[in-house]
């Protein structure tokens, strides 16, 4: 018998011609079939769902790029001879120095109220941040009256006569600079306090028991365990600046985003996806350099032995670091803020709260809402499949969902209205269409906090689930949602606050006669009609509070 079963065993390893039978092909393919579908399989249901977010959010880009590799030979030689060279100094200059700037303020900020002994140190800690809601097209609003041609300064100026005609250009490189980094060092300041909190106070024993000082602590120290919060911070405002529409357009400076804009009002939206295209590389490239950097510097703190850092005592400095943070505070809240409030009383009283002032604010709130739905029902699955079935696909379909979000508004745009406009004409400049946009735009905002709180919840709840034969759509909508919902609506929240914001896309896309919140504050401030402008913007920034709050808490 044993005989028989080994010969058997031998010949189940031979074809019919008596040659050996490759067994290790077979198994290599269910290996490789193993990595790509995942260990566990998400079920039909819940894959189609995520391949078809995936498509939505990178379709669009991906004919942006295919519409500019054939723009045609004599466009790119045209562009690349007249308009780019142009427009790559003007908006990498841009970027550069609001950078650099937005990060020295926001790091000395943070410094000063987390490691010092400011008078007043936990208020400011939320003053400082409340530039943050302040959307840079409305600061640049805020300061064109102050600033402008006739604005208070020049009229002040006037009545003295001490500086005879002369006038203050805010029309200028320095002009949209100023308001870019007024409204942008949060992004630095926020992200640095939360680290010099964690910040483990035993290296600067250590360092102070060799005799060294304060300064030379701060930048062999303290400084590299700063440097990856920087990098945060400075990435984030390098890829707003390269974004920004409205600012920009508003102060009369030109960079990509306002010429790609241009150029599709204008109908060549050929020479506007070649524009896209190289605002697409530059992006990459940012982004690549930020993500070479991190590998480059890694440092790292224990915390099984982690010590609250103390604070430092300012001396003879209090006086001057106290002029320096008033100021700050004075051009970035005190001034947008007297400015919108003084002509929004105007406005009031010459009848701005209209209907028409409610029917944008209606369309506001609809789009914004429908948008925060849409984003919070396809952010669940793709999180869902990321999380608890990791596999090559889910990996592909979480890293597509993030396309459009690194990339300006104008390009997202770009690529509806090559797709709906050449394809879909009865859906071209309308609701739908608008919604779509906003969701690869914002959708990431959802999956961030959704993926934040069901990374709380044990996989062994879904286990249990399984075992009673659900399937997984259905543990995803009886089980999880439940248990992620405030994390899912924190991220709706995000997503609403940030549709409400959004100028060019809604430029681009909207319905005719659609107007937004954001739309109307651009057409009016261009036009000089303050007092219906300013409501507009001192509502945008009312409702903006919200993600504020959830960042502070968070930070």
């Amino acid at each position: 018998m044993r005989d028989k079963k080994e010969k058997k065993q031998t010949n189940e390893g031979r074809h019919k011609d008596g040659n050996l039978r490759m067994r290790p092909l077979p198994n290599l393919f269910r290996k490789v079939s193993r990595r790509v579908r995942g260990a566990n399989s998400p079920g039909p249901v819940l894959l189609i769902v995520g391949l078809i977010v995936a498509l939505i959010m990178t379709i669009p880009i991906v004919y942006v790029m295919v519409q500019s590799l054939f723009a045609g030979t004599d466009r790119w030689m045209r562009l690349l001879d007249e308009r780019i060279p142009g427009l790559l100094w003007n908006t990498l200059s841009l970027t550069l120095v609001v950078t650099f700037l937005a990060v020295v303020i926001g790091v000395a900020l943070a410094w000063f109220v987390v490691r010092t002994d400011l008078p007043g140190g936990k208020v400011w800690r939320w003053l400082l941040a409340l530039p943050l809601v302040v959307p840079p097209y409305v600061g640049a609003v805020a300061y064109i009256i102050v600033l402008g041609p006739s604005g208070w300064i020049s009229s002040l100026w006037d009545r003295i006569g001490v500086f005879g005609e002369y006038q203050f250009d805010i029309y200028n490189f320095w002009g949209v600079s100023f308001v870019l980094v007024m409204f942008t060092y949060p992004y630095v300041y926020l992200i640095a306090s939360a680290s010099l909190k964690r910040m483990n106070r035993n290296f600067e024993e250590v360092a102070r028991s060799q005799n060294m000082s304060t300064n030379r602590i701060f930048w062999t120290i303290n400084l590299p365990f700063l440097r990856p919060a920087i990098g945060a911070g400075a990435i984030l405002i390098a890829l707003y600046v390269l974004s920004d529409f409205g600012a920009i357009a508003m102060m009369r400076y030109v960079t990509f985003t306002a010429a790609i804009y241009f150029q599709t009002a204008g109908f060549d939206t050929e020479a506007a996806s070649v524009l896209s295209l190289v605002l697409i590389l530059i992006t990459v490239i940012i982004l690549w350099v930020e993500g070479f950097s991190k590998k480059k510097s890694d440092y790292h703190q224990t915390s099984n032995t982690f010590k609250a850092p103390i604070q430092l005592s300012l001396g003879k400095w209090k006086p001057l670091v106290v002029l320096f943070v008033l100021s700050v505070f004075t051009l970035s809240v005190l001034v947008p803020f007297t400015v919108l409030i003084y002509w929004s009383f105007i406005g009031i009283q010459m009848g701005a709260l209209d209907s028409r002032f409610f029917g944008f604010v209606w369309n506001s709130f609809r789009l914004s809402g429908t948008a925060a739905l849409m984003c919070m029902l396809l952010a669940i699955p793709v999180v869902y499949l990321k999380t608890r079935y990791p596999s090559i696909v889910s990996s592909f379909i979480d890293r597509l969902s993030y396309a459009g979000y690194a990339l300006p508004g104008v390009i997202v745009a770009l690529g509806f209205v090559f797709i709906f406009n050449n394809h879909l004409p009865a859906l071209y400049n309308t609701f739908f269409v608008l919604v779509l946009a906003f969701i690869v735009r914002f959708l990431p905002q959802a999956m961030q906090s959704a993926n934040a709180s069901l990374s709380l919840v044990s996989p062994r709840v879904d286990e249990a689930a399984r075992s009673l034969g659900y399937p997984p759509w259905k543990v995803l909508i009886k089980v999880i949602i439940p248990s992620i919902l405030p994390g899912v609506l924190a991220g709706g929240a995000l997503v609403f606050v940030s549709s409400i914001k959004e100028l060019p896309a809604t430029l681009m896309l909207r319905p005719p006669g659609f107007d937004t919140l954001a739309v109307r504050v651009y057409f009016e401030a261009t036009e000089g009609i303050y007092h219906l402008a300013a409501p507009a913007a001192l509502l945008i920034i009312i409702v903006s509070v919200l993600p504020l709050h959830i960042l502070l808490r968070k930070y």
